[in-house]
């Protein structure tokens, strides 16, 4: 069996700030979706200056979460870039909350996630119509209300990131031995904290 694929999980607050612009954040998840782009093609979906949007992508490969992607350029220069790793990245808020400074960033950096999610959502949901029956019957949007103490929550999180990643593996090798008829990217948006009520 090979190793588990490890998420690359941030301790250094420095790498964590890089996230904390919320245009970062949208950039690494449109290249993450596209597999590799130019910063002119991505700035065509942010509405930003290609040149902003280049300045972006090169603070994230000073943090090594994107990369160069070879091979792709066919006249020298432009520059095409991915994601340094399909496991993407993710940090504890424990790791970094150790100083002032350390829990304001891991705050930001979380509340910019979830408004990035939130916000992919909300443009669903305003152009749902435009997918048709079957997109709108497939998609799901859920909550559920458990009883479960902290070991659980973590034994939890990995079993949905192991069923995550096997259902991510089975999309690539579909689109890999050419079955596309049908396939479109779809984000899943998981999440589990505790409350009360």
């Amino acid at each position: 069996m090979s190793p588990k694929p490890e998420t690359n999980r941030i301790t250094d607050l420095s790498r964590l700030k890089a996230f904390t612009n919320p245009l970062r954040i949208q950039l690494y998840r449109l290249l993450y979706a596209a597999g590799s782009a130019t910063a002119s093609q991505l700035a065509d979906q942010v509405d930003q200056a290609p040149s902003l949007v280049s300045y972006h992508l090169r603070k994230l490969a000073e943090h090594g979460f994107v990369a160069e992607a070879s091979g792709r350029s066919t006249d020298g220069r432009e520059r095409w870039w991915r994601v340094a790793s399909e496991e993407g990245w993710g940090f504890r808020e424990s790791d970094l909350s150790g100083t002032p400074e350390g829990a304001a960033v891991a705050g930001t950096v979380a509340r910019g996630l979830v408004d990035s999610r939130a916000a992919q959502y909300r443009a669903y949901l305003d152009q749902s119509a435009a997918w048709g029956k079957e997109w709108t019957d497939a998609a799901f949007g859920s909550e559920w209300l458990l009883d479960l103490n902290a070991a659980e929550v973590a034994e939890l999180s990995e079993e949905l990131q192991d069923l995550s990643r096997r259902w991510r593996e089975r999309g690539k090798a579909a689109r890999a031995a050419g079955d596309t008829e049908g396939r479109e990217h779809v984000s899943v948006h998981l999440y589990g904290f505790p409350f009360r009520p």
